[in-house]
């Protein structure tokens, strides 16, 4: 199954030879939708505050979670750095 986020992926491979109108229409995707994924994937700086937020902090809620051998979730890794001694 192909989830909704492989789906610009998937259209790029074949937007060439298709074009992407008439793979939307096939899709579940709008083309507007394809559009705007490729400018945030272009210029992160239009993303969302929280999305700039959420993609800073990844590597800390990465970290904290492979320290403590994939046991806590994202919630509470952000929120109290998970036994890591941060809060």
């Amino acid at each position: 199954m192909v989830s909704f986020a492989d789906v610009p992926s998937a259209l790029d491979d074949h937007r060439e030879a298709y074009g992407v109108e008439p793979i939307c229409s096939v899709l579940p995707i709008a083309p507007s939708t394809y559009y705007a994924c490729r400018a945030l994937q272009a210029d992160p700086a239009l993303r969302s505050a929280r999305a700039q937020s959420d993609a800073a902090l990844r590597p800390e809620i990465q970290r904290v979670w492979d320290e403590n051998r994939h046991v806590y979730g994202a919630k509470p890794a952000r929120l109290g750095g998970a036994g890591s001694g941060s809060s």
